[in-house]
């Protein structure tokens, strides 16, 4: 598959587009100076326990206390401990942020720390070999044989997509590199006090770089700035991605109009979603889940009731899937599709979407249809949604 990674900067924002056979599939926009807290490893100090919520309150940085389960607390590493068998307010703890702040809820932290390459994740907790599900039984087999290795019952490894057509060395030496980060952290933190943060992760732009899997991917550029960052990151962290990287240098068709970017966003926080068939989606985010209506819209058809009905939902979930991964939408996503009545539809368009939830990066899970003929949807929340990414720039200008 061929897939193009197109970075540009306007007004202080960087904007990226990922594109599948010329297609928009992804996109994303962040201030040139943010930081991102996910990822980020912090010395936090335990505000407070409230045991009948099974949690604790940690602070990052002073009076930015986080959300912390304790049933999270396996392997903590302190480095100031009160005298307690288990975590009391006042200790002080290594915490990395796993998921940023959402709406009204704050950042998440756990204690079993992860280091992400592009093609393994360390762990300090889950000291197993995991492999994407996404590889083959094969390869699943051999990388989870090559892992075990050198991982030894002191670490974790989760083997990634990205690591399907790697070699082995490159496999190798990243996980070297990888268990020395780790150790230099947690030895670093020893003598360091409380609220400070021992480890950054890289910008996300940056990141995406690393996250972005396609053996036919190119990365390009028209700002000399980003083409120097991008050069620079790839070359430490990923050599073998270098040729990918080029420079487009036609000062009269600049990208963002080459590939259309202000309607690709536009279109992309638009409510309603027009179909090829003419039937359309509405997309509607609220503050606890997402819910996806599919409409006939303008659809017309000389065949049966039923049969229009299947051929516009099975359209409605290619589109779905793309929605998700367009719009980074998160936590439960419910559809309602055009009723059905027929069994073998539900189980044709279940397939179907199930199918092209597969592709998606993202864990997303295709849960179950409901009596109400209600698809749930749950996808994993890794990174703000575009409209929260758009909003808080706009916020800032």
């Amino acid at each position: 598959m061929e897939s193009k990674l197109i970075v540009v900067k306007k007004d202080r924002r960087i904007f990226t587009v990922l594109t599948e056979n010329g297609k928009v599939c992804a996109l994303s926009c962040y201030g040139e100076e943010e930081q991102p807290l996910l990822g980020n490893i912090y010395i936090g100090r335990v505000q407070k326990v409230v045991k009948n919520i099974g949690a604790a309150f940690i602070e990052i940085e002073k009076g930015f206390p986080c959300y912390y389960p304790l049933n999270d607390c396996e392997t903590p590493v302190y480095t100031k401990k009160i005298n307690s068998p288990s975590m009391t307010a006042g200790d002080e703890v290594l915490v990395q942020v796993n998921r940023e702040a959402h709406k009204t809820k704050p950042p998440s932290l756990t204690t079993n720390l992860n280091f992400t390459g592009k093609y393994l994740v360390l762990t300090t907790g889950a000291l197993r070999i995991g492999v994407s599900a996404k590889l083959d039984g094969e390869t699943r087999t051999r990388l989870k044989t090559l892992i075990s290795e050198i991982a030894g019952g002191k670490y974790g490894f989760i083997v990634r997509t990205n690591a399907k057509d790697a070699r082995e060395n490159e496999v190798l030496k990243e996980a070297d590199y990888l268990i020395s980060l780790c150790e230099d952290t947690i030895e670093k933190a020893k003598y360091r006090s409380a609220f400070t943060q021992i480890y950054q992760t890289a910008s996300p732009w940056l990141s995406q770089l690393r996250d972005t899997y396609g053996s036919g991917l190119s990365i390009v550029t028209d700002d000399e700035k980003l083409y120097g960052q991008m050069h620079e990151y790839l070359q430490t962290m990923q050599p073998e991605d270098l040729p990918r990287l080029s420079m487009y240098k036609d000062k009269l068709l600049p990208l963002s109009k080459l590939y259309c970017f202000e309607k690709a966003f536009k279109d992309a926080l638009n409510e309603h979603v027009w179909l090829k068939s003419g039937a359309y989606l509405v997309i509607q985010p609220t503050e606890a889940l997402t819910v996806i209506d599919v409409n006939t819209g303008k659809y017309e058809s000389k065949k049966k009731k039923q049969d229009t009905f299947l051929r516009i939902n099975l359209e409605a979930a290619q589109e779905i899937a793309r929605q998700l991964r367009l719009r980074n939408l998160s936590g439960i996503i419910i559809v309602d599709f055009i009723n059905m009545d027929a069994a073998e539809d539900k189980e044709t368009l279940m397939q179907t979407l199930k199918e092209f939830l597969h592709h998606d990066p993202v864990k997303t899970v295709l849960v179950d249809m409901t009596a109400l003929n209600l698809v749930e949807i749950t996808r994993k929340k890794v990174r703000k949604s575009l409209a929260e990414q758009v909003g808080i720039k706009k916020q800032n200008q």
